[in-house]
């Protein structure tokens, strides 16, 4: 059992509009056979994945720019409406334009870009990375030192700061890193999430990856209690 919450996670999904719920990845072995059946390839991860979910962190970008082949493969593997998220790591000082070039070729499949910023205020850097990219493309900064506090009230409506629920912006992003997180924090969270769903807002969260399927179980289960919210 994961405290309190389900083990199982259903074998079909149900929709919530505006909501794109998932994991911090999904290329874990030690998933089967609860959430992977036994015996799934680790090739065939992400398709079973993306048949129950309709979004995932794609955190290997933040330490290595896959080839462009590789974007392209893992979108022809999801279906229309799927988002990936991809991380970008804003301290490595990447090349900006290179990133945007390789993610774009996630198409209509590339959700929000979260850039992990670990360095102290830097407006030059706050100016690169917003120059860098289409004013379509969202972008969550993902702020890890205290000096960027309050910096949210500037960004423009492209772009939000992680798990921050007022922005300007027609999205948000979440990450919920404190598990475990039992069945009255999770109907805590639908409570905060409807509102803005009821708005109009997508809402991307991601639970974090842990040895055991959590993660998914957490996200189905945040889910259901959307989706009974909708129709009670």
């Amino acid at each position: 059992m994961f405290s309190g919450i389900t083990s199982g996670v259903t074998a079909t999904a149900a929709s919530v509009p505006r909501l794109y719920v998932g994991t911090s990845g999904w290329s874990y072995p030690t998933w089967r056979p609860d959430f992977y059946p036994a015996g799934t390839q680790p090739r065939d991860f992400l398709g079973f994945y993306a048949e129950r979910f309709q979004s995932v962190e794609l955190n290997t970008t933040g330490y290595r720019l896959p080839a462009e082949e590789q974007f392209s493969r893992w979108a022809a593997q999801v279906a229309p409406g799927f988002r990936f998220a991809p991380k970008m790591n804003a301290h490595r000082r990447v090349d900006a334009a290179t990133f945007a070039e390789r993610v774009a070729l996630l198409g209509d499949r590339l959700g929000p870009i979260r850039v992990l910023v670990g360095s102290a205020l830097d407006q030059g850097l706050l100016t690169l990375v917003l120059g860098s990219f289409d004013p379509d493309v969202e972008l969550a900064f993902d702020f890890r030192h205290g000096s960027w506090e309050g910096v949210e009230a500037d960004l423009p409506e492209n772009a939000v700061r992680v798990n921050e629920l007022e922005a300007g912006a027609p999205f948000r992003y979440l990450r919920f890193r404190d598990p475990p997180y039992d069945e009255a924090a999770l109907a805590g969270w639908a409570q905060r999430l409807r509102p803005l769903l009821d708005e109009g807002v997508r809402v991307f969260c991601y639970f974090k990856h842990e040895d055991e399927p959590t993660g998914p179980a957490y996200a189905e289960r945040l889910r259901q209690l959307l989706t009974s919210s909708i129709t009670s």
